[in-house]
């Protein structure tokens, strides 16, 4: 079975824990860098990555890797990958990429080189002068780092935070990959009570809910490379078999509160489209006000951020409120995410521990109260 160099890309601040994601699926050679994560594997690991994979955000296979200082340099070396081996006579493989800190910096002329290149050397392998792809979509991204060039073909196709659960988001969401990261941090496993207070559209609950039945959040979605013809389709197969049989089966305390009715109304038909409704409480609450559930427990939340002026104080005033009323609340582990870069002084405790991530392009920090 043929073995490839494979790369994760993530959000900035979850690469170790997508690199120890990995380990913990027996994947070899994983290899953390900035925003990715490399490893080693075939067909069965390149399945078994997209369907189980909570905090990556997809699944490429490196194709190639040479110095690209020039747009001559760029094409000799996409011409020179055996796309062969990928892409059949009528594949379609649109080009996707970046370029940063780079003698090549114009994205679209890039785009163009690796297009030319890559139709040229299959042309010549197919002997078609022009070629139809009418077929199945083989996607090519390419990244130019330092005048260093990547190519990747990507197996996950839509990304991997989009499980297919959430078909309407409230305002500022937070991806499914960063709110996994977040019940990971919290070394939340089904045995304790788990409470969002700002649930929102149950993004954090259904993913804590997904974590304690270790249900593969992959499951129910489709990826690029099972229309493959150069994968066999039973690797998929048995990599949902396995999954399945991986599952818990147990009673757990999710506990999802908002003050917003029309949120927690996309929250319940969310829980509902991934199959966990069963195992959240949702419930109409103020996060300031609401009696705790029980002595203890962990809070995971993601409270509203104002991007305007008034917002913002309104957001700090929410903070100050929630501080104070968790106060006592010594028996909960609490694991806040918030781009306020003065939380700790509104919410009136410094925080036992802090981790920069970032939610997209926003600039965050985890705040763990233990």
């Amino acid at each position: 079975m043929e073995r490839w160099t494979m790369a994760v890309p993530c959000l900035f601040g979850l690469e170790g824990l997508v690199g120890d994601e990995l380990r913990r699926m027996g994947m070899e050679d994983v290899r953390v860098e900035d925003r990715r994560v490399f490893f080693t594997g075939g067909a069965a690991e390149l399945a078994r990555a997209n369907i189980g994979l909570r905090m990556g955000e997809r699944v490429m296979i490196l194709l190639a890797r040479f110095p690209a200082r020039s747009f001559e340099e760029l094409y000799q070396g996409v011409k020179a990958i055996p796309l062969e081996r990928f892409v059949p006579r009528e594949g379609a493989f649109p080009v996707k990429g970046y370029s940063l800190d780079s003698q090549l910096h114009s994205v679209p002329d890039c785009q163009s080189i690796v297009k030319k290149a890559a139709v040229d050397h299959l042309g010549a392998h197919y002997g078609l002068t022009w070629l139809p792809e009418t077929g199945e979509t083989y996607q090519l991204r390419f990244s130019i780092m330092k005048d260093l060039c990547e190519v990747f073909l990507d197996s996950s196709g839509v990304s991997l935070h989009k499980r297919g659960y959430r078909a309407v988001g409230n305002e500022a969401p937070l991806h499914e990959t960063m709110a996994a990261a977040m019940v990971n941090l919290a070394r939340y496993r089904g045995r304790d009570f788990f409470w969002d207070p700002f649930c929102g559209s149950g993004t954090i609950v259904i993913e804590a809910a997904l974590a304690a039945l270790n249900r593969a959040p992959g499951l129910a979605r489709k990826f690029a490379a099972q229309s493959w013809s150069c994968i066999p389709e039973d690797v998929w197969t048995q990599a949902r078999e396995a999954a399945r049989a991986a599952e818990f089966r147990g009673e757990y305390r999710i506990l999802g509160t908002d003050i917003d009715s029309g949120s927690l109304a996309i929250a319940i038909a969310n829980a509902k489209k991934a199959g966990v409704s069963k195992y959240i409480e949702f419930r109409e609450a103020d996060a300031t006000r609401e009696s705790l559930p029980c002595d203890c427990g962990v809070i995971v939340c993601n409270p509203p951020y104002g991007e305007r002026m008034l917002e913002q104080r309104s957001a700090q005033q929410l903070m100050r409120q929630f501080g104070r009323h968790l106060r006592f609340a010594d028996g909960w582990k609490k694991y806040i995410i918030s781009s306020e870069p003065e939380f700790e002084h509104y919410f009136g405790k410094q925080a036992t521990k802090k981790r920069k991530l970032y939610n997209g392009r926003l600039q965050c920090n985890v705040y763990m109260y233990f």
